[in-house]
């Protein structure tokens, strides 16, 4: 969730995520008896992939008899912050869900810890299920740059970032959506007046620096995004993009629209205050979608796409790699293979996440289809700007500790603007840009 390479049509996403064709039956007879498959992934069970995902499992085993499927629910943090070490060792899973992006698929690619699938993706015929900008996440040079050269895991969902809304609220305070960012702000000062503070977000983790980065997309274009994504050109930290992040964000603190709590808060809890109804607005991904279908009850909500910009934090979703050293590799490629299907695929799509390999006609339920109709709205203007900690190795770290000096106002948006640039350029000098 918070990722890429890529400069290729993103327009093609939008109909990769609703109209590619699914790939053929996964050669289970030929597994033998006897066996373990052990899953690694991070999603929450009635979230649109946790869904889709136990769904694979059980067609998996199904079609593999003799074989056991040894899933372990991990955390998003867990995994990213011991990746490297476990991969390295004799406890590494058959087949796990992973972040894309240079910082973390990109340094594993590069530090040998996965499976090169190059192969395997083409006997599987998985790129021509994939459009150019959602290979580009899945592909890595051997600096561990994405958007080009070898294949090291294979993206099933698509993801974008958006505003989650309350609408019940926004009713009660006589709030209309906001087209513009000027009338984004207005909204925002009208909760303030009424006592509420309005966005949930948590700057422990992901959310709060993702919404920095919304702030940048602000002031930036295409290029900017692939100067800071892809290493195109030069990045000036205390630029018009990033001055304007750093000191919005620290303003927002000041006025209210983000409570100083949220310093230490971490996604679950963003989403219970945001699915409890405390806070009228959440500035999140497509991931949260599936699991607010099913959980909220007490009241109406929807989202709409970040008004300030034509782009947003977005990407192909995250990636199934199989690690090097993991023991059954064919049974990974096989499972990785089911999670491609239609019949997942449209599961998928249907419980409020946006599939690569679906039927178009079989996606029916009403809110899966707004969501993939802002989701086609954003990739064809090219509006998909990847996600802020992409770019270097332990950038995300980096990230969560600047946004919570800007929350706690314990440094300057430009003492921020200071810290959060040396690891980028370290980073160029080191892989030789």
């Amino acid at each position: 969730m918070v990722k890429m390479g890529r400069t290729a049509a993103v327009a093609a996403l939008a109909a990769a995520a609703l109209a590619l064709t699914a790939c053929g039956g996964s050669s289970g007879s030929e597994s033998p008896s006897g066996r373990t498959l052990t899953v690694w992934h991070y999603e929450s069970p009635n979230s649109a992939m946790g869904k889709a995902w136990a769904e694979a499992i059980k067609k998996f085993e199904a079609t593999h008899p003799g074989v056991t499927v040894k899933f372990e629910e991990k955390g998003f943090e867990q995994i990213q912050k011991t990746a490297s070490m476990v991969l390295n060792s004799d406890q590494a899973p058959d087949v796990m869900e992973y972040n894309k992006g240079n910082a973390t698929a990109g340094l594993l690619s590069k530090q040998g810890l996965l499976t090169d699938l190059s192969e395997e993706v083409a006997k599987r015929g998985w790129d021509k299920l994939l459009s150019p900008s959602l290979q580009a996440t899945a592909r890595y040079d051997e600096r561990g740059v994405m958007g080009s050269g070898r294949w090291f895991g294979v993206p099933n969902y698509a993801e974008f970032v958006m505003v989650y809304y309350n609408k019940d609220m926004f009713a009660k305070h006589q709030i209309e959506v906001p087209t513009t960012f000027d009338e984004f702000t207005a909204a925002l000062d009208k909760f303030v007046k009424a006592g509420i503070t309005p966005i949930a977000t948590a700057g422990a983790e992901y959310p709060a620096q993702q919404i920095f980065y919304l702030l940048a997309l602000n002031k930036a274009d295409r290029s900017w995004v692939n100067a800071y994504q892809l290493y195109q050109g030069e990045v000036d930290f205390h630029g018009p993009e990033f001055t304007y992040a750093a000191q919005t964000f620290a303003d927002w603190v000041k006025k209210g629209y983000i409570s100083k709590d949220s310093a230490g808060m971490k996604a679950e809890d963003m989403g219970v205050a945001f699915m409890s109804g405390k806070h009228p607005i959440m500035i999140s991904g497509s991931w949260w979608y599936g699991r607010f279908q099913s959980e909220i009850k007490d009241f109406e909500w929807g989202t709409f796409l970040w008004p300030g910009s034509q782009l947003a934090p977005g990407s192909s979703g995250n990636l199934w790699v199989v690690p090097e050293r993991a023991k059954n590799k064919d049974l990974a490629y096989d499972f990785i293979d089911i999670t491609m299907q239609k019949d997942i695929q449209n599961l998928l799509g249907n419980s409020g996440g946006l599939p690569v390999a679906a039927d178009p006609d079989a996606i029916t339920d009403p809110k899966s289809k707004e969501l993939v109709e802002n989701f086609m709205t954003l990739s064809s203007r090219d509006g998909l700007a990847f996600y802020p900690d992409w770019p270097a190795p332990g950038y995300y770290d980096v990230l969560v500790a600047g946004v919570q000096e800007l929350i706690n106002g314990t440094k300057t948006p430009q003492q921020v603007l200071d810290e959060i640039a040396r690891p980028y350029q370290d980073n160029l000098a080191e892989i030789g840009e």
